[in-house]
């Protein structure tokens, strides 16, 4: 039996998680984050009824509850740093953000501090023990749910450290045992958006905290097609909402192939110049604990549920590597996370940097 905190978000998965932690005898702590606190742009509303609801599953499970308050930690690692990748003309992600500096960053050291053994959630992956101490993340039974791309930011040390009951579940078989339990969240609708912008109006939140930036779209030989206001507006591979002054001579649509937010340009041009075939990526996190020998073969994933491409991996230097696809991967933008997959084990993670296409010798950095 070991000493486990429960992260609780109020949620369905967490609660089955939480209640699956109890079944193999652990004592089980559980706590809910509160990582905002009410402002104009902030529903209060929402942060008390998700605390409730969290405090209602321990209730109903019969553990301790409590709240730590991680706000202050939550914005300066990942507001600040959501912020300033978009003002830099990057596309960050958040979630994969959070999990490295906050819950599996913050969460677990207090949790470590106060003497737990370790960190579950109820996040759709798994972790499977490998040779020695070592530990590998692999992704979940439940290919759809599956979230390792978003854990493969975490090290050994983490890793080690985390329990994750629901990697072997589907969502449809997690809902049904909540429902049997008679948990209060069985049949909670899942949000689809960032929780701290839950409209899902990126641009809108970005406006209140950058103001607006103007500037001009303008096609691959620098032509101004257009007028913007801001470039942390659009993000590479974007179609809508550009209204461009003409359209392109060829009649064709024209997307965004990158931003330089220096200059407070939007680059747009035809989709197929969105092709790329390189990313230069770091730094690295080895999640496996092992630095394959170079160069090597992976799949590449560079959205949460985006497809996997094969690709052969060189390591640069100590931090950055080069990843070739065999097949085009269409609008990557510099700030999103690569993810390496060997089947389903998580080889490594790192911030691509550059994403350029051999094919039109343009790139989106």
């Amino acid at each position: 039996m070991a000493r486990i905190v429960a992260g609780v978000s109020g949620g369905v998965d967490s609660a089955v998680a939480t209640a699956r932690l109890l079944d193999a005898g652990h004592e089980v702590t559980a706590v809910h984050l509160v990582l905002q606190h009410a402002t104009e742009l902030v529903d209060a509303q929402r942060l008390l009824a998700a605390a409730e609801e969290a405090r209602r599953v321990a209730e109903r499970l019969g553990v301790p509850f409590e709240t730590w308050d991680l706000a202050d930690d939550f914005e300066a690692q990942v507001l600040d740093y959501f912020v300033g990748e978009y003002a830099a003309g990057r596309t960050p992600n958040p979630c994969a953000r959070c999990n490295r500096t906050i819950k599996f960053g913050v969460f677990l050291r207090r949790a470590q501090v106060l003497g737990y053994d370790g960190l579950a959630t109820g996040h759709y992956a798994r972790i499977v023990r490998a040779a020695g101490d070592g530990v590998e993340l692999h992704r979940a039974a439940d290919l759809p749910k599956d979230q390792s791309y978003v854990l493969a930011v975490l090290g050994q040390d983490q890793l080690r450290r985390v329990v994750l009951p629901l990697g072997g579940s589907t969502k449809a078989e997690v809902r049904a045992e909540a429902a049997k339990r008679g948990l209060p969240v069985a049949a909670k609708a899942e949000s689809m958006d960032l929780c701290f912008i839950p409209d899902g109006d990126t641009a809108r939140w970005l406006q209140g905290r950058l103001g607006a930036v103007p500037g001009d779209i303008v096609d691959e030989s620098g032509e101004v097609l257009g007028r913007h206001e801001g470039t942390y507006r659009y993000t590479v591979g974007q179609r809508k909402g550009l209204n461009l002054r003409r359209p392109a001579a060829d009649g064709e649509p024209r997307f965004v192939l990158g931003l330089d937010a220096a200059k407070r340009q939007v680059v747009v041009g035809p989709r197929e110049h969105l092709a790329v075939t390189r990313l230069v990526a770091g730094p690295v996190v080895w999640t496996s604990g092992v630095t394959p020998g170079e160069p090597f073969a992976a799949s590449v994933q560079v959205r949460a549920h985006g497809e996997q491409y094969p690709a052969t991996v060189t390591r640069l230097d100590d931090e950055q590597v080069q990843i070739d696809v065999r097949s085009p991967i269409i609008g990557v933008a510099p700030g999103q996370l690569a993810v390496l997959y060997e089947g389903t084990r998580v080889v490594a993670s790192a911030t691509i940097n550059l994403a350029a296409s051999q094919l039109f010798n343009t790139n989106t950095c």
